[in-house]
């Protein structure tokens, strides 16, 4: 990736006809004749353009986003998720359908490391770099337009993030509720948390307390 794509808007059309991975194109293709009304392409990032926040996320679940075309969208992952968001004041709803239910973020958005759904949920490590492209030129336009806040859900969103801003992961070690400041000038932050999935959700590796706490910090943060 250039210099020039960094620079350059961020196109949603881009991110739809995406078909550069190819075990993850075929496997949107056999989802679309099994699932015909599906989404099943690639998912865009949904939010406020003027954000101070940005969420990423893993990748699309197979009924969530997958389905609806939103992320966090239609799934258990996204129960806590907007729950979480009306609470702290980034969204009118506390609750996300479909793409089509009228809820807005304000001050936010959403994005995935990886924009496809994968098989078992699971991204390879050349998905995950291969499609970082487009979180690259996303999280370039989020800092180029004031934003201040990024919340990792889970390790591979930790790492992504810092590999769309060319930093080493080694530096930022992930830990749930930790709080890294980001060159250039330590003018954006990097917040981690535990990923919102059922697995995490029921086990009580991450509590809705938990999570708050981490939103909390991040209001804190953020405000004048």
């Amino acid at each position: 990736m250039t210099n020039d794509s960094l620079s350059r808007p961020y196109d949603d059309v881009d991110v739809l006809n995406c078909t550069q991975c190819p075990r993850l194109a075929g496997f949107l293709r056999t989802v679309k004749a099994r699932y015909p009304d599906y989404h099943a392409r690639p998912v865009s990032t949904f939010g406020d353009a003027d954000a101070k926040l940005l969420i990423v996320g893993l990748a699309p679940g197979m009924h969530g986003a997958n389905r609806t075309g939103r992320p966090f969208t239609g799934d258990y992952a996204g129960i806590l998720l907007y729950q979480t968001l009306h609470k702290y004041g980034f969204a009118t709803r506390p609750e996300s359908i479909s793409a089509e239910d009228g809820l807005q973020l304000i001050g936010c958005r959403i994005t995935n490391a990886v924009k496809c759904l994968p098989p078992e949920n699971k991204p390879v490590p050349q998905e995950i770099k291969q499609c970082n492209q487009f979180l690259a030129i996303e999280m370039n336009r989020f800092v180029q337009r004031g934003g201040v806040a990024v919340l990792a859900l889970g390790t591979v969103a930790h790492q992504a993030t810092l590999l769309s801003l060319r930093l080493k992961a080694k530096d930022y070690p992930f830990a749930h509720g930790a709080v890294h400041r980001l060159p250039p000038g330590d003018g954006v932050r990097l917040y981690d948390s535990y990923h919102c999935s059922r697995y995490n959700t029921q086990t009580k590796r991450l509590t809705a307390e938990m999570f708050e706490q981490v939103f909390a910090s991040i209001v804190a943060d953020i405000q004048p």
